[in-house]
């Protein structure tokens, strides 16, 4: 049963309370049946991050019946790098638990991040992952995350919050093998975190079995494949 009202654009849904933390909710204008979710989190350098930068993607998906969750969360110096993964993390959390609630289907989750979006969402996935593995109490499962999209983000920054150092630890290959098919998008003349620093994420991904495909063009704008979801 569907308990909220829908609209084509629903803005600054709480997530965190207690921080202020909300999204941004891109809702498709026919109603049958439960719609796959992309939820967005955009970029922005750690400092100008804004979920309303989603909007043309979530506009563009909406016509197309998927939902778009746009995820704010705190930048620099508001915020520091963890609570920013903390922030993305939470907001994960409300869209596994209430997607349904607006038409989702929450067997049909995808995670997109772009620049340094695509580092903390990344951030926020691997470390569910780690939490999972051990064994801790969780309110949110990576298995709920059918697929993510990384594009142009960096996973090699801080030691402490660098997925490519987290997954090159043999003690986190258990949590590696919990995370789902994972795709990146970069382009190969990006000067600010060039596509070759990525290898080793990917070649440590490959090798402990995580589904991985990488996607390397001249201009990101020119992809004319398509996803199907």
């Amino acid at each position: 049963m569907r308990l909220k009202s829908l609209s084509s654009f629903m803005s600054n849904v709480d997530y965190n309370i207690k921080v202020l933390s909300r999204l941004d909710l891109y809702l498709p204008s026919n109603e049958d049946g439960l719609k796959p979710v992309v939820a967005f989190v955009t970029g922005g350098a750690w400092i100008i991050g804004y979920k309303a930068w989603g909007s043309l993607l979530g506009l563009q998906l909406a016509e197309r019946d998927i939902i778009v969750a746009c995820i704010d969360y705190r930048n620099f110096p508001q915020g520091t790098i963890s609570d920013m993964v903390n922030d993305v993390s939470q907001g994960i959390d409300y869209i596994c638990n209430n997607i349904i609630e607006y038409g989702g289907d929450p067997n049909k989750i995808y995670l997109m991040g772009q620049s340094a979006g695509a580092h903390v969402s990344s951030c926020a996935l691997v470390q569910q992952a780690i939490k999972e593995s051990k064994g801790d109490t969780i309110s949110w499962s990576v298995s709920q995350i059918k697929s993510y999209f990384g594009l142009s983000g960096g996973e090699k920054l801080l030691e402490q919050f660098s997925p490519e150092v987290i997954v090159q630890d043999p003690s986190s290959d258990k949590a590696v093998s919990l995370l789902p098919h994972i795709v990146l998008f970069h382009g190969t003349t990006d000067s600010s975190i060039p596509s070759d620093e990525r290898f080793a994420f990917l070649l440590r991904m490959m090798l402990i079995s995580c589904q991985l495909t990488e996607l390397k063009m001249p201009c990101l704008v020119a992809l004319n494949e398509s996803v199907v979801i």
